[in-house]
């Protein structure tokens, strides 16, 4: 493990922790149809949007996917901002115009989420391109899904990635679905990070559920980044607890199986680490737990009061600051 002080740890957890907050917010606006569409959620893969972007700066950027609210909160966008414009409001990050699968906000490096497959991953060449050519030392981290790795623009842009020397990070969360197919069923290789190999730049393949694991790959790859080394192929292995979309009857997978993988939340995994070596203790837990509740159910309350955006704001571009 990479060393990390006691702070960090405790950061990590708490990251966690905010995001999954936040998706359950998420799915108790859908279920009380407060939502125009059906959200996709990260529960059971937020170690890897934890352990990324806690080595990446506010002025970094990041592209991601359809599943991108936990990627969002890693990198800083206000939770209220957030689910304001999941619901469509007029102080959601877009004004409410982009909704649950488009979601921007570059003052933090946030590039944009996209409901496109693999739709990011040649937009974080042109983001890392940019960085290179100001030389102003940004990295450019890119997430997306095993299914995206079949597609060309994952293969085109890491072959360009690499003949370039662009720091970006392309970081594969390998939840083994893609809608409703199996890894085994789509994709030749066990596992993603062996591709690397074919553009000449690193594959590292780790246990996306342990955020330790996580961050000590990011950290190596954000470092070569910056160092203008060139990109890194991450592949973290996952799960999604949750279906495709929220309303998803899952036929394609059986209840034992999710049981089955619910044993390895990450956020119970990095809690039993932290108690074992005795950082944090159960009262200290259930201060930050009932601080982040609080923080997720007074975002969820903004993006109830906040008003719709009006006719006449069709076509402004962005939103009202939150």
């Amino acid at each position: 493990m990479i060393p990390m002080n006691n702070e960090t740890k405790l950061n990590l957890l708490a990251t966690m922790l905010r995001i999954r907050k936040v998706e359950l917010q998420v799915a108790r606006m859908y279920q009380e149809h407060k939502l125009l569409s059906a959200p996709h959620l990260y529960e059971g893969e937020e170690a890897i949007a934890t352990g990324v972007c806690a080595h990446l700066r506010r002025e970094d950027y990041i592209t991601s996917t359809h599943r991108g609210h936990g990627h969002c909160i890693a990198k800083g966008m206000e939770a209220r901002r957030l689910l304001a414009e999941i619901a469509g409001k007029r102080t959601g990050c877009c004004g409410g115009k982009g909704g649950s699968m488009h979601l921007f906000d570059p003052a933090a490096g946030i590039m944009g989420t996209s409901g496109i497959v693999g739709g990011g991953i040649p937009i974080a060449n042109g983001l890392a391109l940019a960085s290179q050519l100001r030389g102003d030392g940004r990295v450019t981290v890119c997430f997306f899904g095993e299914g995206a790795s079949n597609n060309g623009a994952f293969h085109e842009s890491l072959n360009l990635a690499s003949l370039w020397r662009l720091p970006v990070v392309f970081v594969c969360e390998n939840n083994r679905y893609a809608t409703s197919v199996h890894v085994r069923r789509s994709t030749a290789v066990e596992h993603i990070g062996v591709r690397a190999a074919g553009y000449n730049m690193p594959g590292v393949t780790v246990d996306g559920n342990r955020v330790d694991d996580v961050y000590a790959a990011a950290a190596e790859a954000a470092r070569r980044a910056r160092a203008g080394e060139g990109p890194t192929l991450l592949d973290c292995e996952t799960y999604r607890i949750r279906g495709h979309f929220e309303g998803d009857d899952c036929y394609y997978r059986t209840e034992a199986e999710v049981e089955e993988e619910r044993k390895r939340d990450p956020l119970e995994y990095w809690k039993d680490v932290l108690m074992r070596e005795a950082i944090l203790d159960e009262p200290a837990f259930e201060t930050m737990n009932a601080a982040l509740d609080r923080e997720a159910a007074e975002a969820a309350a903004f993006a109830d009061e906040s008003p719709l955006p009006a006719p006449e704001e069709a076509l402004i571009l962005t939103g009202e600051p939150a």
